[in-house]
């Protein structure tokens, strides 16, 4: 099959994209560029705003619609962001014409209404059955299963393809697969489970456009599936007890096997990089961007379990491109099985 092969599924015309992969909503990462090179490329964008200023909201929708005029969901965390930070958040999309909406962590119904009166739709991405439930009774048109396997925040403790399939059974709305796809054939795999596309971040984020710095990418690209270790010590900045799965780095070498059930209220409030005037604390959900200086090896370096699939920094196009002609490589495997 060539790169320029093409799957198409219900979510391609329920998003308005060619192809059914998802660019994570990933803080800091997923900005314009790396957005605009997903749309472009035939994939669905969105742009990872969680606690950005209105302003700069406003800067990257400007940069994001004079690169493409693909459409995009804008990605924010209710439940992880002042109140009143948040209204302006969402104020400003609203006045901007945002028209799809990407929500993360705890299902606020009615965060999700206000949005949807003002015409407005709302992915929401959920890492329980109960929570699927909850965002399709709020009014969601779309929800993301989230597998233990991903990278970053992870709010469940279920691998993505029992999820998925126990969700894609017992809600109504389309299911998006997430969690350690980074090839063809988590692609395709996650289709057989009954979603109708992926999300990816992992894979995205090591990728030139990627906002991340260059030593996360490398990183990334060095570490294999058990590289990753799930914790929640990196949480000053997030609701307590919130899991993350970052590549093993001194901070979690030295936890031993005491990964789990940090207070943030017992953690020490240690500056260790800087994101221009902003400090970086040790034990933050921070992590290492183009414009961040610091001690990198100590932030939390986010990825998922698929980075072992991950050996290059391409272009986003390319890696989509990769990841589409692999999933056609399986299915062409897979039918020639059934002819047997």
């Amino acid at each position: 099959m060539t790169p320029g092969w093409r799957l198409r599924t219900p979510l391609c015309d329920l998003l308005g994209c060619e192809v059914p992969v998802m660019l994570a909503g990933m803080g800091g990462v997923a900005r314009s560029e790396l957005a605009a090179a997903v749309a472009e490329a035939g994939g669905y964008a969105q742009l990872g705003m969680v606690r950005e200023d209105p302003a700069l909201i406003a800067r990257e929708v400007a940069a994001l619609r004079a690169a493409t005029a693909r459409p995009f969901a804008m990605n924010l965390i209710p439940a992880a962001t002042e109140p009143g930070l948040l209204d302006r958040q969402i104020g400003t999309c609203l006045d901007l014409g945002v028209e799809t909406f990407s929500f993360f962590w705890d299902v606020m119904p009615a965060v999700v209404r206000r949005v949807i009166d003002r015409g407005a739709r709302v992915i929401h991405q959920v890492g329980t059955l109960e929570a699927a439930r909850t965002a399709e009774d709020a009014g969601c048109m779309l929800v993301v299963a989230q597998g233990v396997e991903a990278g970053g925040h992870v709010h469940g403790e279920t691998g993505m393809l029992p999820l998925v399939e126990a969700v894609a059974r017992a809600i109504r709305l389309p299911v998006v697969a997430s969690g350690g796809i980074a090839s063809g054939a988590g692609l395709v795999a996650a289709l057989a489970a009954g979603a109708v596309g992926v999300q990816c971040g992992t894979a995205f984020l090591a990728t030139r456009e990627s906002f991340a710095h260059d030593y996360h990418k490398a990183r990334v690209v060095a570490a294999g599936s058990a590289d990753t270790v799930l914790t929640d010590v990196f949480v000053l900045n997030w609701p307590a007890h919130a899991a993350v799965r970052v590549i093993a780095n001194s901070v979690t070498e030295a936890l031993g096997f005491a990964r789990t059930g940090h207070d943030p209220e017992r953690l020490p409030r240690e500056v260790i990089a800087r994101e221009g005037d902003r400090p970086i604390l040790r034990y933050s959900t921070d992590s290492p961007l183009r414009t961040t200086s610091g001690d990198l090896e100590a932030m939390a370096l986010f990825a998922g379990q698929g980075a072992g699939a991950i050996d290059d920094i391409p272009p986003a196009g390319e890696r989509l491109d990769r990841l589409l002609a692999e999933a056609a490589g399986v299915l062409a495997t897979l039918d020639g099985l059934g002819r047997c």
